[in-house]
């Protein structure tokens, strides 16, 4: 019998094997010069024959190849003439690397019993070598913010490169921020397929008082000098005090939106970021008083209220980029996660300029979560994470990422996805009229 058990499962290995995340690339072993791209910067700027040096992991300059006389001895030029190079997209808000199967238990770790759990840190559950991180990078997203979810106040998020072997090395900013679930006035019944009424949320006071109770504790223990006791939970809390962290506040209806921020701010917390916001345009004097960002999340959907205009959710990051506020995308559905640069792509068809889409999923998310000085541009000095596409990586039509790097390394873009392509597309091109 034991023999029969080992040989069944030595005949699954190759099957598992066929199944493993591509191997995190090597280090950079010389410089790089990417020749004569499109390159858009990220900061709206577009240089049109463009030449991008990396050297040591890091963007050495980026300059208009027309005009400069560069000395590229030593480097490995490769010319991308007629392709558009990209920083690297930011995926926020994700659960990327936390959960992998929704059916099977044990391939999720996004959430922790209980409504209140700010010690819980998202980054060390990050399992790298999930195969779904492949996938979002064939599209270009090639940085998340990975955040847990669940409770009114869930824990903290990390931002993370997509190639490494562990989350040490995938780190870019640790502990970056907490996220708070503010409770919804109305809640849904039903389910998608057959949707009930919409109901008034009974507990909607008392766990609002919750939060302001927790927050009190949090305020007081932060001022109390050192403590006889550590508490882990009120010991979390403190970089909110200080401004060393950001408070990510998922609300939606626009009293949600007012009340949190006000509770949030009563309370002395520093860096307030809004999330999902979709009643956000009705709420956007205060936002832009107050200076607080928005994430917005799934731009492709209907309206919540019938009685506004079909196109609102495209139209809305332009209209509240039009109203002073900073704004960044996010797709709040693990599965279709890849196709975050179509969001961006939407918006710039509904009233954004088009390198001011692209911002919002670059440049304006990273200065939302606080790596703006490391990514979020093609700039000298920054991390080199950065792709090569050879159409417009906005458009689902033409996007096509031809190579990608992050830290000056050359990723290798197979994903399961590609596999499973490549064998049916074998199968049937070889077996015509089948």
């Amino acid at each position: 019998m034991k023999k029969l058990i080992l040989y069944t499962a030595l005949l699954g290995l190759p099957l598992l094997s066929q199944a493993q995340a591509p191997a995190p690339a090597p280090a950079q072993q010389q410089p790089i010069a990417l020749m004569n791209g499109i390159a858009h910067l990220g900061n709206g700027q577009v240089i049109q024959n463009s030449a991008i040096l990396i050297r040591d992991g890091k963007i050495e300059n980026v300059v208009d190849a027309t005009n400069a006389r560069l000395a590229l001895d030593g480097y490995e030029v490769i010319s991308v003439e007629g392709q558009h190079v990209y920083p690297g997209f930011i995926l926020p808000y994700t659960n990327l690397g936390l959960r992998e199967v929704d059916a099977v238990r044990s391939t999720i770790d996004d959430a922790e019993v209980g409504d209140f759990n700010p010690n819980v840190r998202s980054l060390i559950a990050y399992n790298t070598d999930s195969e779904v991180i492949p996938t979002v990078r064939t599209n270009g997203i090639l940085m998340a913010q990975v955040a847990p979810r669940g409770g009114l106040i869930s824990g903290s998020s990390s931002v993370v490169a997509l190639d490494a072997w562990n989350w040490e090395d995938a780190v870019v900013q640790e502990d970056d921020g907490l996220w708070m679930n503010w409770p919804s006035i109305y809640r849904r019944t039903g389910w998608w397929a057959e949707p009930g009424p919409i109901e008034k949320n009974k507990n909607y006071d008392k766990q609002k008082a919750d939060i302001e109770s927790f927050l009190g504790s949090a305020v007081a223990y932060s001022q109390g000098g050192k403590p006889k006791e550590t508490n882990l939970k009120l010991e979390a809390m403190k970089g909110l005090f200080d401004g060393s962290k950001r408070l990510y506040i998922t609300a939606n209806y626009a009293k949600e939106i007012v009340e949190a921020v006000k509770t949030a701010q009563k309370y002395g917390v520093k860096n307030i970021v809004v999330v999902e916001a979709e009643d956000a345009l009705y709420v956007q004097d205060f936002l832009k008083e107050n200076n607080i960002p928005v994430l917005v999340a799934n731009l492709h959907r209907l309206p919540d209220r019938p009685e506004d205009d079909v196109d609102l959710p495209y139209k809305l990051p332009a209209l509240l980029q039009k109203a002073g506020i900073t704004v960044g995308l996010l797709y709040d559905d693990l599965k279709s996660s890849r196709n975050l640069p179509f969001f961006a792509g939407t918006a710039a068809a509904y009233g954004v300029e088009r390198e001011e889409a692209l911002k919002m999923i670059t440049s304006n998310t990273a200065k939302i979560l606080g790596v703006d000085d490391r990514a979020g541009t093609l700039e000298k000095g920054k991390r080199a994470i950065l792709f090569v596409s050879q159409g417009d990586a906005l458009d689902m039509r033409t996007n096509n990422v031809s190579m990608a790097f992050i830290d000056g390394r050359k990723l290798n873009l197979t994903s399961r996805h590609i596999e499973l392509y490549e064998k049916f597309k074998n199968k049937y091109e070889a077996q015509p009229g089948q």
